[in-house]
């Protein structure tokens, strides 16, 4: 069996020389990518050469990481990246940490710092992928691009769409579903099923993250009450202590004001509909008052975890991705790519702190990762 498999790892790697075929402890293989350590310059952030957050784990760098091809199905309660599968979904964002973490050392679900040091690279390099975001095609494409698996059922809210094409199967989309636009690069960043991120979390609009990608350590935990969650300083862009009700002095938080969410230092100031969240295109998310005071370092790290425009970008630069946040919830944890329902708003830049961790869905799945500790 061994052998098959390096037969079938060589044969991939002759194709596809950064995908690899990597084995769980149980000896059960999973298509991944890997993807080289970058820096803040490289993926389009200025000229800064520091390393980008998502390869530095418990304070050391890492060359790379290893990346799901294939959005995950979940066998005896442990996720693996496939070709031509029906992706899990309905599943908690513990379960899917669980299913990742079970594998053995280094196995984490992907984090939103590495889905961020992606969709930047895709941005930097213009590969800013198309996908499953309007019923088994892109909303760009005119015809059904990939293999359907399920078919649209909710007959209240999408009466117009009932029984077209929903959920495809992983990876089986045209070349331009893929994220550097190649055979070998990651599949369905953009639509098809939401995928729960780890290492980041809205407390009251408070955010929320792990030191660096320290979650890609699966002894790291991330569970409601770990002491390992930090607010961000919005002064100077240090991590520092939340005071657990989303109110900490000078931490980076997030308000609705007129037409767009920003980023503020000071008491956030909330509208009524911002109890059940609201959300812009993501080129419309600000700093408040031009800036609030919020500090050089600071504003890079909110750019380099996707989460505020690299510049003031003309509409359409991101392709319509869309960026939600409920601020009036004490926990809600964030999913990204949007799904087959979500037209121009998915994309790589599309996030949503809108679910808590208990909650699960037919439309959000996740993806695992992996690196050498």
């Amino acid at each position: 069996m061994a052998n098959n498999f390096d037969l079938a790892n060589l044969a991939l790697k002759s194709v596809c020389p950064n995908n690899e075929i990597l084995y769980d402890d149980k000896g059960m293989p999973s298509v991944m990518v890997y993807v080289p350590k970058a820096t803040y310059k490289q993926l389009g952030l200025g000229e800064n050469s520091s390393v980008h957050p998502a390869f530095i784990v418990n304070g050391k760098e890492v060359d790379g990481i290893f990346i799901s091809k294939y959005e995950n199905v979940v066998n005896n309660g442990r996720a693996y990246s496939l070709p031509g599968v029906l992706p899990k979904t309905n599943i908690t964002f513990d379960a899917a940490v669980s299913a990742c973490t079970s594998k053995g050392p280094g196995w984490h679900l992907m984090t939103k710092q590495e889905w961020a040091a992606l969709a930047l690279w895709c941005k930097a390099n213009e590969t800013m992928p198309y996908g499953n975001n309007s019923w088994g095609k892109d909303s760009r494409e005119k015809v059904y691009r990939a293999v359907p698996l399920t078919k649209e059922t909710d007959s209240v809210n999408q009466s117009t769409h009932l029984n077209q094409p929903a959920i495809v199967a992983t990876g089986t989309g045209p070349l331009s579903w893929s994220h550097d636009g190649t055979p070998g690069g990651i599949w369905d960043l953009n639509g098809n099923i939401w995928e729960w991120n780890g290492g980041m979390r809205s407390v009251n609009g408070e955010l929320q993250v792990l030191a660096n990608n320290n979650a890609a350590d699966g002894s790291n935990p991330q569970t409601a009450a770990s002491q390992l969650w930090f607010a961000i300083n919005g002064v100077d862009g240090t991590l520092i202590k939340p005071n657990g009700s989303g109110t900490t002095t000078n931490s980076l938080k997030i308000q609705w004001t007129t037409d767009h969410l920003e980023w503020t230092k000071g008491t956030v100031t909330n509208s009524p509909e911002q109890s059940a969240g609201v959300g812009c295109t993501f080129d419309k998310v600000k700093l408040a008052n031009g800036g609030d005071g919020i500090g050089a370092t600071a504003k890079l790290y909110l750019q380099a975890l996707g989460l505020l425009p690299a510049e003031d970008a003309p509409t359409g630069k991101y392709d319509g991705d869309y960026f939600y946040w409920n601020n009036k919830q004490a926990e809600m944890m964030l999913f990204s790519g949007g799904g087959w329902r979500n037209g121009a708003g998915a994309g790589v830049f599309d996030s949503y702190a809108r679910r808590v961790r208990g909650s699960s869905d037919g439309d959000i799945g996740f993806r695992s990762a992996f690196l050498k500790l």
